[in-house]
């Protein structure tokens, strides 16, 4: 079993990268296979809206995303992380998001997922256009959305260690998705 974590923070170390890593631990813990990949860390452009890719069913661009297409190929799972910036999603997480339109609607089909999302206001409802975008987009693909796990009022780098109930839902997610696969 292999799953995928995909950190869209530019920020090392955050908290978005912490409840990553936490819940990848609790993967590994159940016997999965795991990667993480930093978004900010690769050459992502943005998506020119030129539609070429529906023909090809492969973008124009020769980036990094081509790499991270076969890492979403090879998982099973997938842990999707990004902090809340203005009610969305970072603009890494965001240009790969909009770059999922070259690939193939068979690459999703029964992949799980696990959103994890931090964000330095102190109410859930900061997350709500993210969470409802995502749950949109992986129900659009056929993906099954497992579990969000959501840490409201963390905004200072490494915050979020400071609280332990949310870590260990983090934690216990990454076990359960490895034990439905």
């Amino acid at each position: 079993m292999q799953i995928l974590g995909v950190v869209g923070s530019p920020r090392r170390g955050g908290n978005t990268e912490i409840l990553v890593d936490e819940i990848l631990d609790g993967a590994t813990e159940a016997g999965a296979e795991i990667e993480k990949i930093i978004l900010d860390a690769l050459d992502i452009r943005p998506c020119k809206g030129c539609f070429a890719c529906s023909k090809t069913h492969e973008c124009v661009q020769d980036d990094d995303m081509k790499m991270v297409i076969v890492k979403m190929q090879e998982s099973q799972a997938w842990v999707l992380g990004t902090p809340i910036y203005w009610w969305g999603p970072s603009a890494q997480f965001k240009a790969f998001l909009d770059r999922w339109v070259s690939i193939p609607r068979t690459l999703f089909r029964g992949k799980k997922t696990i959103l994890t999302i931090p964000c330095g206001g102190g109410s859930e409802s900061y997350a709500r256009h993210t969470v409802d975008m995502l749950d949109d987009i992986l129900s659009y693909l056929g993906m099954e959305h497992f579990a969000t796990i959501l840490a409201p009022g963390f905004g200072k780098r490494g915050e979020v260690r400071s609280a332990p109930d949310i870590l260990s839902a983090a934690r216990q997610a990454g076990n359960d998705i490895i034990k439905k696969i």
